[in-house]
């Protein structure tokens, strides 16, 4: 696989004319002056152009582009600034530049977006339903063929130790939303911290869709590490980053192999997407076709992850079972889950998500004994997947607003 990099930047690069010369004929064709434009031929020759041109494109990392919020009823500017920073992962906070206080109380609220291989960007929609009622600061984690061999290594105990700085300077009185993979670390870290009696770690924490134990309702994707063994993901999904970019000679999990991952999981789906998206630029349908190129722009834009990372998270979540056996260490320290005592934690899971199976996030009530009943829940969405159970509709309308409740109420009774 070392050269596996190598190779799909090549294919890239000989593609690259074919995709230009796509794009001026497309241009040229569908172009008003042109007599050509408005006829049959010409609009399914367009579209197939377009599509050609679309699925043969590197997709950048997207933007939040999240301009304005209301809250209390009145429409208000959104920026964004970072306010920490490592070589791995940077946090944004969205400032909303209020002309009057909050009518009520607006918990500070940390996004953890998955490390997984789509940018923090997949989250744009969780950001926005939670903005108008927190202070919403998000981690952009750093694409590690972005990042030169110099900074050092990115391990599941490096991340820990991230989750670990960010909740002591984004304290006191912060609340923490992990988003699938980061689950495992973030109830980690609030375990670690208060293991050490530190008491600047989070009021409360949501885990949503996070395999915390993958040994219930199991999926494919557990299924599959289980299957393979160690072995064979070093062998076959580790490669080496090219001269192209400043992580040279790095070795990484590459953005393109998760992405593919995902596609062929539900190849029927996408493939039909796309037949419906040539059709809908046929009939001049454009909304709907905006709507699936929103969509695929975020969807194909992906990051590479360091080889150490994803190796020892396949091998302690998936493999080992570690966290939930009471077999995880962190910084020389068995993770104790039973040492949280103060964090609350919810528990949202989706009825039909295919990632992580129903029963995996509530696993986190049953291994903290010691905290309160009082200072645990749960909330399973019917009629979502995975991706809804932090984005779309269902979770605008009924997620979303019981975190929110979540967060009030354990912000105002502190453990």
């Amino acid at each position: 696989m070392d050269m596996a990099y190598a190779w799909y930047e090549a294919a890239r690069a000989m593609l690259a004319p074919a995709r230009l010369a796509a794009d001026v004929a497309r241009q040229s064709l569908a172009h008003p002056s042109n007599p050509l434009a408005y006829g049959p031929y010409a609009r399914s020759t367009t579209a197939a152009l377009a599509m050609f041109e679309r699925v043969t494109r590197r997709y950048g990392k997207p933007h939040f582009g999240l301009a304005s919020t209301v809250v209390d009823g009145q429409t208000v500017p959104v920026s964004e600034r970072v306010v920490w920073t490592r070589p791995f992962c940077r946090v944004i906070a969205f400032d909303r530049a209020l002309t009057r206080g909050p009518s009520e109380p607006h918990p500070k609220l940390l996004i953890v977006a998955p490390m997984s291989g789509h940018y923090a960007t997949l989250l744009r929609g969780t950001v926005e339903a939670m903005l108008p009622n927190h202070q919403v600061f998000i981690t952009d984690w750093s694409d590690a063929r972005m990042v030169p061999l110099l900074e050092g290594r990115f391990d599941l105990d490096t991340y820990i130790e991230y989750l670990v700085a960010m909740f002591r300077d984004l304290g006191p009185d912060l609340h923490v939303m992990a988003v699938c993979q980061p689950a495992v670390p973030v109830l980690a870290a609030v375990a670690h911290m208060e293991a050490l009696g530190d008491t600047t770690g989070p009021v409360s924490m949501t885990l949503m869709g996070g395999p915390i134990d993958t040994r219930r309702s199991p999926t494919a994707v557990n299924g599959l590490a289980q299957e393979r063994g160690m072995n064979w993901f070093e062998k076959n999904c580790i490669t080496v980053v090219p001269p192209l970019y400043p992580g040279v000679m790095r070795r990484v999990y590459p953005g393109f192999l998760q992405l593919s991952g995902f596609m062929a999981m539900n190849l029927d789906r996408h493939v039909t997407a796309h037949t419906d998206m040539f059709h809908h630029l046929v009939i001049g349908d454009g909304d709907s076709a905006e709507k699936h190129r929103e969509f695929y722009d975020e969807y194909l834009a992906v990051m590479d992850l360091t080889a150490e990372f994803y190796l020892q998270t396949v091998q302690t979540v998936f493999v080992d079972h570690a966290l939930p056996r009471g077999r995880m260490r962190h910084a020389g320290r068995p993770v104790d889950l039973s040492a949280i005592r103060r964090c609350a934690i919810l528990a949202v899971e989706g009825e039909n998500d295919d990632i992580s199976g129903v029963g995996q996030t509530k696993a986190a009530l049953d291994l903290t004994p010691n905290l309160p009943d009082s200072r645990k829940a749960y909330h399973l969405q019917e009629k979502v997947g995975h991706y809804g159970v932090f984005n779309g509709s269902r979770f605008r309308s009924v997620i979303a607003p019981r975190i929110a409740g979540f967060i009030r109420a354990m912000g105002a009774n502190p453990a």
